[in-house]
């Protein structure tokens, strides 16, 4: 063997050990491929599931946000309800303050005047009742008359004791 053919003889060997090199070096990047492909597949599925999932909490927001806005609307119906129900009991009290001052102080005129007949009414009885000689229990305000007892009936009732004159 001359010096070409040794030199060829290495040169085919470091050929073939750089080919080797290569095919390992291919080998270990198409399993580094297909890792990364798995891994972009399963961030592609957890990305379409997300996506999903937000999709339906933006319809639910989209939905409350709807029911929210019918509640605020309700509300500004009862609000103006309730600012005309009080212009009306405004009017109304307002009215009731002029009746009662045009009317208050003769009702209350002709509320003491029956009280006082019937104060009157009551004395009267009484001392009729006086003059037969029937001694009793009556009640301050001159209401009913009963029987005297030994002892008044309880201390509850104010009764003052009437003799006979």
């Amino acid at each position: 063997m001359d010096a070409g053919q040794v030199a060829a003889l290495v040169a085919a060997a470091f050929f073939a050990a750089g080919m080797c090199a290569a095919v390992y070096v291919l080998v270990k990047l198409a399993g580094l491929i297909a890792a990364a492909t798995a891994v972009v597949t399963g961030y592609q599925a957890a990305a379409e599931d997300l996506m999903r999932r937000a999709g339906a909490a933006v319809d639910r927001a989209d939905e409350q946000l709807a029911r929210t806005a019918a509640l605020a609307e309700s509300v500004g119906q009862v609000s103006a309800s309730m600012t005309e129900l009080s212009e009306q009991v405004s009017v109304v009290s307002d009215t009731v303050r002029l009746i009662a001052a045009g009317l208050g102080a003769p009702v209350l005129r002709l509320a003491a005047a029956g009280h006082g007949f019937r104060r009157a009414l009551a004395s009267r009885r009484a001392d009729r009742a006086d003059r037969t000689g029937r001694a009793g229990w009556v009640d301050r305000a001159g209401g009913s008359r009963q029987a005297a007892p030994a002892a008044p009936a309880g201390p509850r009732r104010a009764l003052r004791y009437r003799a006979g004159r």
